[in-house]
């Protein structure tokens, strides 16, 4: 077959990886839409802490599962179907949550959010897999994990806005909008997620062909490696997200708006890391990058539980540990990518990144029971050194996926 039928036009790949970058910031963007609004819900609902707390419980536990069955579906009728109905699903639970009038209106929300959250890494990397050149993928995966701090990064600075100057219920049904902008794009340019069942490029044209049994995909050792190693490294990611400021603050003696800034720094760091590891996602082998990234991350946070470093090299260092471990995520996306391959093929991608992704989910419903208790007890450099242990093992379970697939 010619190079100019195997290859996807460079304008196609941009605009579906525009397209799913942009569905993946909407979904990121959710995450953050109920947290955001506490200071509104709490007074108004009467809610206490662990009442609140339970309603993002409940979006990241259906989240987690609705993944793991959003990727059967993506195998079974498609990813773009599958997309378009969680975009909805989140357009939706906006207009519930700015309609509630009680808790369980509230519970009702979350549950929606967390069924829309969860069809995006099965629907987007099955859609970027089947859609993109693989002389382009790194950067796929690149603009795809950039997208989604991007989401997060737009929540504060709109949700917050809008509801100080107005009220809660129009952030909620602003949240809304955005969702069925995201929504009306996919729907416009659907021609160009429908998927064509090609070559990959990488010798896996047969397998993509034969129907592969979900057993098959659940009994593969590279599969549960690569769910353990996005648990691991989620959990860490967890830790800083909800403890790091207080942490920091506790140890160092910073100011609480310089300490939320060192997560912050952290967070824009990562982006920038995500944006250079799409060049160099493809260069080299992906478990040797993360194992480089991740290792280097660890060390950080050794260094900053010991407390030497000066206080005002506490805002770098996170930013650069932010940098280091943001350039694996591309990496970490075609990691998953060989896991599919490998002996399973593109017909079992919707399962695999389904399964594999769900351990994001998990890892950060079970951060706060892991790090809660370290926090209430005081023990705040033991955060950073459960984080540096977390990234460790990490470290391995990619080492031995990296080592599957090289076999």
């Amino acid at each position: 077959m010619s190079a100019s039928l195997e290859a996807t036009p460079t304008r196609s790949d941009v605009t579906v990886i525009a397209l799913v970058g942009f569905a993946h910031a909407t979904s990121h963007f959710f995450h953050l839409v109920i947290p955001l609004l506490f200071p509104w819900l709490m007074p108004v609902f009467g809610l206490s802490y662990t009442q609140a707390g339970i309603l993002m419980t409940v979006f990241f536990v259906i989240s987690g599962v609705g993944q793991a069955l959003a990727g059967m579906l993506v195998d079974r009728i498609g990813s773009k179907p599958v997309l378009l109905a969680g975009v909805l699903l989140l357009a939706c639970s906006g207009l519930v949550l700015g309609a509630a009038q009680n808790y369980a209106m509230l519970m009702l929300a979350a549950a929606v959010a967390g069924a829309g959250n969860s069809v995006f890494h099965p629907a987007d990397f099955t859609i970027i897999n089947r859609r993109v050149s693989k002389a382009r993928l790194g950067h796929a995966f690149s603009v795809h994990g950039l997208s989604g701090n991007l989401g997060w990064a737009a929540a504060p600075l709109l949700m917050t806005m809008i509801a100080a100057s107005t009220d809660w219920r129009t952030a909620s049904y602003c949240a809304s909008a955005m969702a069925l902008l995201a929504y009306g794009l996919l729907f416009a340019f659907g021609e160009e997620l429908d998927e064509a069942m090609k070559s990959s490029g990488d010798g896996d044209r047969a397998s993509a062909s034969v129907a592969v049994s979900t057993l098959s995909v659940l009994a593969s050792p590279a599969v549960w490696l690569c769910f353990l190693f996005f648990f691991l490294i989620t959990a860490a990611f967890g830790a800083l997200q909800n403890y790091s400021a207080a942490a920091l603050q506790a140890m160092y003696g910073l100011s609480l708006a310089t300490a939320a800034s060192c997560l912050s720094a952290y967070l824009l760091g990562g982006a920038v890391g995500i944006a250079v590891g799409g060049f160099l996602a493809g260069k080299r082998a992906q478990h040797q990058i993360i194992a480089v990234c991740l290792s280097f991350g660890a060390g950080i946070s050794l260094l900053l539980a010991c407390t030497l470093i000066a206080s005002w090299a506490v805002l770098p260092l996170m930013a650069v540990m932010g940098f280091g471990i943001g350039i694996a995520g591309p990496s970490r996306d075609l990691l998953v990518r060989k896991a599919a391959t490998q002996g399973l093929g593109e017909a079992s991608y919707g399962r695999v990144y389904g399964f594999v992704y769900s351990g994001l989910d998990i890892g950060l419903a079970t951060a706060p029971l892991i790090f809660g208790p370290i926090m209430d007890g005081g023990y705040f450099s033991m955060l950073w050194v459960v984080v540096a242990v977390l990234q460790g093992l990490a470290v391995v379970s990619a080492l031995r996926v990296g080592s599957r697939a090289l076999r």
